[in-house]
């Protein structure tokens, strides 16, 4: 979890800082917000605590405040500063040294990176003014991202439209991770599988399950940001690869066996997929009624893939299996563990909202027992089990 101090500035896209603050929190991430006087004409103070559940701060000049935090304990606790939206004036006044309210004195003030998502009327962008300021800011060491382009809420058309809170939270991520080489997993390489297969049918059929493929994503990208190597192999998802991650995608559990075998050796594997167990003989054309009579579907059983990565001969230091489970998940998950070979299980109760939901309750069953996690999201699941990842490879060869 990393620690952001967002800048709220005043413009009419400050309402897109509450989005980023989701984006943000979704992600695991703390964050602390600081609103300028323009900004709050635009979103409150409450709304900005109720999403990011701390205490916002507004003013220099509060006591309180600045005897229990401080301005230079507020900009320094922080791994990175955001501001967004960063106006015309915000800028202008961080390019010339202000330091004349709470935002531009703790920015002045600090040595932790700073972001700044533009917003303001395409004139004012390309105005010679903004343009030296954001190559001053950029000779300064602060990321300036490229506004949008696109309608105005002044009703003109141009760059200089706030970029949109997903691509803000991907900057965020980039200048969060490890540089090549740094982080607890540096020099690891860890191999991830999730999201369901498709088991054919016909060519418009087939047989699968309600995995989003959420959890495995936030794995990959969790042991990403940690410094790892990661190789995620896929199954027929959507979801946006996460950065630093070598994505391979795939569609029924044959080919992910395949593609598991062949990006191996591995440090870890964490095989979060929910794979079918079962196939059929795929028919050439699609199948058609016959009189009501419902087709006869011969399955047959899968590759076993956490099972042969656990008893292969490439097989990594430390193998993590998933548990999807509707009853008895411990006792479950703990005979699982025992009959693939793992060296963990992480279980889960999926009869409720978890297949495509947010949230997750998981229970760790290792060699050692079993440890019960708190309800959290899915992103703070994988940024805890990472952690564990970690510290289990630290000290190994």
């Amino acid at each position: 979890m990393s620690h952001i101090l967002l800048i709220v500035g005043g413009g009419i896209a400050a309402y897109k800082s509450c989005e980023l603050i989701r984006l943000l929190r979704k992600a695991g991430h703390s964050v602390r917000c600081v609103l300028t006087e323009g900004g709050s004409h635009f979103v409150t103070p409450m709304t900005l605590a109720a999403l990011s559940e701390n205490q916002v701060f507004t003013t220099l000049w509060d006591l309180k405040d600045e005897a229990e935090m401080g301005h230079i304990q507020l900009s320094r606790e922080a791994d990175l500063i955001v501001v967004a939206p960063g106006t015309a004036d915000l800028m202008a006044r961080m390019a010339n040294g202000h330091a004349d309210d709470l935002a531009t004195t703790l920015l002045l003030a600090t040595d932790t990176p700073v972001l700044v998502a533009p917003a303001m009327n395409v004139r004012m962008w390309l105005h010679p003014a903004t343009q030296r300021n954001v190559a001053q800011l950029r000779q300064d060491g602060v990321t300036v991202m490229t506004p949008d382009e696109g309608i105005m809420a002044c009703g003109e058309f141009g760059p200089g439209r706030l970029p949109e809170p997903t691509a803000i939270m991907a900057a965020i991520e980039r200048m969060l991770a490890p540089a090549p080489g740094e982080g607890p997993l540096a020099g690891r390489h860890v191999l991830v599988t999730a999201g369901p297969t498709h088991e054919p049918i016909d060519p418009v059929r087939y047989i699968a399950n309600r995995s989003s493929g959420r959890q495995g994503f936030a794995v990959a990208g969790a042991l990403a940001r940690l410094g790892a190597r990661v190789t995620l192999v896929a199954g027929p998802v959507t979801l946006p690869t996460p950065s630093g991650v070598t994505r391979i995608d795939v569609e029924t559990a044959r080919q992910m066996a395949d593609a598991v075998q062949a990006a191996l050796p591995a440090d870890a594997a964490v095989m979060v997929a929910a794979v079918a167990d079962w196939r059929v003989e795929a028919a050439g054309q699609k199948v058609k009624k016959d009189g009501g009579a419902a087709p006869a579907l011969t399955l047959v059983e899968n590759p076993d893939i956490l099972a042969t990565v656990a008893a292969g001969p490439d097989r990594p230091r430390l193998v993590v299996g998933f548990a999807a489970e509707t009853e008895h998940v411990v006792d479950h998950a703990t005979a699982k563990r025992t009959r693939k070979g793992a060296d963990w299980i992480v279980a889960n109760d999926v009869s409720a909202d978890v297949f495509g939901g947010e949230a997750n309750t998981v229970h760790l069953i290792t060699a050692d027992g079993v440890e019960s996690w708190t309800r959290m999201t899915k992103d703070e699941v994988a940024e805890g089990l990472a952690q564990r990842i970690a510290d289990a490879l630290q000290g190994t060869a």
